[in-house]
């Protein structure tokens, strides 16, 4: 799964048609789309937004959308760019203790961060300046 700096949502697409959208690709029957759409929406606590459109939507309810959309096909791992690089303090908090938790069942997360706070949620930070390794650290969670 990706998630996306700048969210990439779809704009004529409602917040369900994009979170539904990769379990298209994956030819997933439709009764199995709704049921699964409809579960992450309400982990996410953006059920109530689900035929919304992304501009009617608050940064952090993007994010969130953003997030359902790379889970929805529950991927062995996620990439995500700067995942909170968009949002608030509290919406960040949120975005990083859902990828936190995420990961607790399994998933793996390779985020890409100029943030020192997001950086303590992770298991190892590699720092890079102008592409070469410098650091490699192991946090204590």
């Amino acid at each position: 799964g990706f998630v996306f700096q700048s969210f990439n949502l779809i704009d004529e697409l409602n917040v369900f048609e994009n979170v539904e959208l990769p379990l298209i690709y994956l030819s997933v029957k439709a009764s199995e789309r709704r049921r699964r759409v409809t579960e992450i929406l309400n982990r996410m606590n953006i059920s109530h937004r689900a035929k919304h459109f992304p501009q009617q939507l608050s940064g952090g309810q993007q994010q969130r959308v953003a997030i359902a959309r790379a889970v929805i096909a529950n991927p062995q791992l996620i990439l995500a760019d700067e995942p909170t690089g968009n949002l608030d303090s509290k919406n960040g908090q949120e975005v990083m203790e859902l990828l936190s938790e995420l990961n607790r069942e399994g998933t793996t997360i390779i985020m890409v961060t100029h943030s020192q706070h997001d950086s303590t949620y992770a298991h190892r930070v590699l720092h890079l300046f102008d592409g070469t390794l410098v650091k490699d650290l192991t946090n204590k969670l």
